[in-house]
């Protein structure tokens, strides 16, 4: 896609994530969220008795845990990339018509991708709202009620959401009216910017 001649009357600028450093912030992003779902929990639950509940259910070899936790995270991780496609569409002019999903798989990292540009704001709820649905309400809830394995999911696909964060930072100063266009093959956008 020669992206600078499908909108003229724009200036194009290419705003790339590196998906090696995407996942080396993704370590910090698990510590930082270790820390601020991980301290409330622990103040507020015995942790102790959490981890041997959890480790008895994973030993003991009639149950399933194992599959069973397998499979919500990849449960997980589909649903963070349908979120994205969701929102992306719901703000695309032709919907679910606009919206590709896929595997990177030099990284194995899974995406949605937009084929039209979107507003800036658009774009900015499309790439955070897996963070809140799959990351931050999980965590919240798990240090309400007190479970251990909705506090690791919650930090694990907080964790995930990195490189949404470090899309975010590369776009957050942008004009509200300008357009963003996702890339469709690596970490990252274009920014539509209206020649005047």
């Amino acid at each position: 896609m020669n992206v600078f001649e499908n909108y003229p009357g724009y200036v194009v600028e290419s705003r790339l994530i590196n998906l090696y450093k995407a996942n080396i912030v993704g370590f910090l992003f698990f510590a930082v969220f270790i820390l601020l779902y991980g301290l409330p929990f622990y103040l507020l639950w015995d942790i102790k008795e959490s981890f041997s509940l959890m480790k008895d259910n994973i030993s003991n070899k009639a149950s399933n845990a194992w599959w069973i936790y397998g499979l919500v995270v990849v449960a997980g991780v589909i649903i963070h990339e349908l979120i994205h496609g969701i929102v992306f569409a719901f703000f695309a002019k032709y919907g679910f018509k606009s919206i590709k999903f896929g595997i990177l798989w030099k990284m194995v990292t899974p995406y949605a991708h937009c084929k039209e540009p979107l507003p800036v704001r658009a774009y900015m709820l499309a790439v955070i709202m897996p963070f809140i649905i799959v990351g931050l309400l999980p965590g919240i809830y798990s240090i309400i009620i007190g479970s251990l394995p909705l506090l690791i999911f919650a930090i694990l696909f907080s964790g995930a959401a990195a490189g949404d964060f470090m899309i975010l930072n590369l776009i957050y100063k942008e004009d509200k009216a300008n357009l963003v266009l996702d890339h469709p093959t690596e970490g990252g956008c274009f920014v539509l910017k209206k020649i005047t």
